[in-house]
């Protein structure tokens, strides 16, 4: 349902800021990513990994948006470095998990405090309700994305 009270230039106005915030946020995260022997594609599946848990090439390969041939590649790559390892379900042996091991997880940490670093430094100039009032605002805008 469209909303009379705003306008299509805010709209438009809110589409291009969010798009260009996530631009900005996500090459900052290869900035840093480039202090690390990952790929920005391996980031994201450790991500998924650390936020969800265990997930099988076919759960991650929904998330990523990627063929299952293409995920499995790069779990054999995480695989092989130690940033992950393949586990069978002990009650379905047909079942493979993909499970974070300890210096998935650091790398994940690690790169996700330094780029909520990055964020806290552009925060500077905001009050701090203004700040709350940003993150209710983009939790709820973001919780009912989720719903469709």
């Amino acid at each position: 349902m469209e909303r009379a009270d705003v306008t299509n230039e805010t709209v438009a106005d809110l589409e291009k800021a969010l798009r260009h915030i996530s631009a900005i946020i996500k090459q900052k995260g290869r900035e840093i990513l480039s202090d690390y022997s990952i790929t920005p594609p391996q980031f994201i599946a450790l991500q998924w990994l650390w936020e969800n848990g265990d997930l099988t090439i076919g759960e991650l390969s929904n998330k990523m948006f990627l063929a299952c041939s293409t995920t499995t590649d790069l779990v054999d790559r995480m695989e092989k470095n130690e940033l992950v390892v393949r586990v069978k379900d002990p009650h379905d042996r047909r079942v493979v998990q993909i499970h974070l091991l300890k210096e998935g997880e650091r790398i994940i940490e690690e790169v996700i405090e330094k780029r909520q670093n990055y964020l806290r430094d552009k925060l500077v100039n905001f009050e701090d309700k203004e700040i709350v009032l940003l993150e209710r605002s983009l939790i709820k805008l973001q919780h009912d994305m989720r719903e469709e």
